[in-house]
């Protein structure tokens, strides 16, 4: 698949984001003031600048209202109408801890529980997709709210939890990586399950589909070759888990701190370039790039 920047900016700065209000849902830290404000503005610049980002990988922008109404059949819905509620409810809640020095338990249940809500539903747009067999695994919606959690403990300042949540998330990552490298082979599909010819003889393509470049060349054809994608596999481990643990294992400082949140943070974008990049659509089949 395609692996659009906009995309990677939000499925990376929106994950964070949540996992950052569930944090604070829960009352970890325990800020209120000025400083529940910073923490709050941190979390909101990255949920709301994440889900504004992927705005730009739609042909037409100004329709994406129109994507709420499909709630009862569409993960996507789903996952814009929790994320607006929870926003809304994390909202409330972040007021009364600024304004009035009170936490609101209840409130901040709910929002933290729509905020994982969030998390779970954007996991679940891929999840569900089987024309993409690296995607369609209970390991996906594990790993995507494994590194939500690992990254709001990071920013939230929850070390302890963070030394916990990180190397979870580094488990699950290769555990998703050497399962989905033969994913495609294990599902059985080739040019006779997708064009459903198998019955009446071996299936071979004659031409290609187009002479030229098109939408699904362009979105769902991309091809990473496997060495770079070994060494991107390893930056990625490297900045997104192993280097943010190292740092906080050391005696804390405030810088050293901020290293460890910018290394996660560009180790998660790496590896969700590939988890893009990587990704076989069933369709590439259709062009002999199997």
């Amino acid at each position: 698949m395609h692996p659009a920047p906009s995309v990677i900016v939000f499925t990376t700065l929106s994950g964070l984001g949540f996992g950052l209000l569930i944090w604070l849902g829960l009352g970890l830290p325990a800020v209120t003031g000025w400083v529940a404000f910073a923490f709050f503005a941190i979390a909101y610049a990255l949920a709301v600048g994440g889900l504004l980002a992927s705005t730009f990988h739609l042909g037409h922008p100004e329709r994406a209202w129109k994507a709420f109404s499909q709630w009862r059949s569409s993960w996507l819905s789903r996952e814009g109408v929790c994320a607006v509620a929870a926003l809304l409810v994390m909202a409330a809640y972040g007021a009364g801890l600024v304004f009035f020095d009170t936490r609101l338990a209840l409130l901040g249940w709910v929002g933290a529980l729509l905020s994982l809500g969030t998390v779970f539903t954007t996991s679940m747009i891929y999840t569900q997709m089987k024309t993409v067999p690296r995607w369609n695994t209970p390991l996906t919606p594990a790993l995507l709210i494994a590194i939500s959690l690992a990254g709001g403990a990071l920013l939230a300042g929850e070390l302890s939890a963070a030394l916990i949540l990180i190397p979870i998330a580094g488990v699950l990552q290769i555990l998703w990586w050497v399962r989905g490298d033969g994913a495609f082979a294990a599902s059985g599909t080739d040019m006779a399950t997708a064009t459903g010819l198998g019955s009446i003889g071996t299936v071979r393509a004659f031409e290609p589909p187009h002479t030229g470049t098109n939408y699904l060349l362009r979105e769902m054809v991309h091809q990473v070759g496997r060495k770079h994608a070994m060494k991107l596999r390893a930056i990625a481990f490297g900045l997104g888990y192993v280097l943010p643990v190292a740092l906080l294992l050391v005696p804390f400082s405030h810088m050293l701190a901020l290293v460890a949140v910018l290394a996660h943070i560009a180790g998660i974008a790496a590896s969700r370039w590939l988890f893009f990049a990587e990704a076989e659509h069933v369709v590439g089949l259709y062009y002999g790039k199997r």
